[in-house]
């Protein structure tokens, strides 16, 4: 693909000795952003979860590039592969399977043994199914006035799914995992039995890809859908709404104003307001008005 067009993909500089996190296509491929392309073309190596898997990206936008498989099972030593590269003042990416490095995916621990050197890593930002589902999530995230907490995947043993669960059913953030097509319909199923009924779900299955599908219903109606699903192939992004505040959890407003008072030599309203909402479940209005009582003390 010819890039030499768009000149406004040089106002970034690209540094030598430098680490590229570069996102890739969730599924789409024409997800792939014209500054992906342009780091892809000029860098000297690239490194990859999946050699073969990358070379089909590669090979669709004519690109030719040293590879070297970094992956779970060698992150770290491959990571010194790639530290030696940027020692020599050479430029190298890193692209996972799919969407975005670090996000459950290989990546994290390549950054910091790069960072740990010394050499700088530079993020080169893209698909993400977490954000695709967030954008897509409308109540489910509004509700939990843009708040949210990523799970990652859905756990296999007990004791570690009783405390995921337990986390997601008292969270007063949306909560977003990812979860396999061999395990969805037992998941979906122990979820909406621990949530309240009037719970709301978002299913993303396949996103960016066909056969995408979105559903928005509540956990009541989890079991009658499954039951009518067409499909249940492919990979899955849940959001699960944040639990509603109770009108009886919020402090008193003299506590709150305790609170306030403390923060106020320290803190401008907008910042007492947000440690106030994020701490005390407090809406961002409600806190706010605490901040501003305080204030005119």
């Amino acid at each position: 693909m010819e890039l030499g067009s768009f000149d406004f993909l040089k106002q970034q500089d690209l540094p030598a000795g430098a680490l590229y996190m570069v996102a890739t296509p969730i599924g789409n491929l024409g997800d792939i952003t014209l500054r992906a392309l342009h780091v892809l073309n000029a860098v000297d190596g690239i490194a990859c979860e999946d050699t073969r898997h990358s070379a089909a990206l590669l090979q669709q936008f004519g690109i030719h590039k040293k590879c070297l498989a970094l992956h779970e099972h060698n992150e770290i030593s491959g990571a010194q592969t790639v530290i030696q590269h940027l020692s020599n003042n050479e430029r190298w990416a890193y692209i996972s399977d799919a969407g975005t490095p670090g996000v459950s995916d290989p990546g994290a621990r390549l950054v910091n043994e790069v960072q740990k050197a010394g050499l700088r890593v530079i993020p080169v930002p893209g698909a993400s199914a977490v954000s695709s589902a967030i954008s897509a999530a409308g109540s489910v995230m509004h509700s939990a006035e843009g708040r949210f907490q990523f799970l990652g995947f859905w756990p296999n043993k007990t004791k570690d799914r009783d405390n995921f669960l337990q986390d997601i059913s008292s969270s007063k953030k949306a909560s977003i995992f990812f979860e396999s097509p061999h395990h969805i319909k037992e998941t979906l199923a122990l979820l909406a039995n621990h949530l309240d009924s009037d719970r709301q779900l978002l299913v993303c299955r396949e996103l960016t890809k066909k056969f995408e599908e979105i559903v928005s219903l509540e956990a009541k109606n989890v079991a009658a859908w499954l039951e009518s699903a067409e499909s249940l192939r492919g990979e899955f992004v849940i959001v699960v709404a944040g639990r509603p505040a109770n009108g009886d959890e919020a402090p008193e407003h003299a506590a709150l104003l305790l609170w306030a008072n403390a923060l106020s030599p320290y803190m401008g309203s907008k910042e007492i307001a947000s440690v106030l909402s994020q701490n005390l479940g407090l809406t961002k209005k409600e806190a706010y008005q605490i901040a501003l009582d305080a204030k005119s003390e």
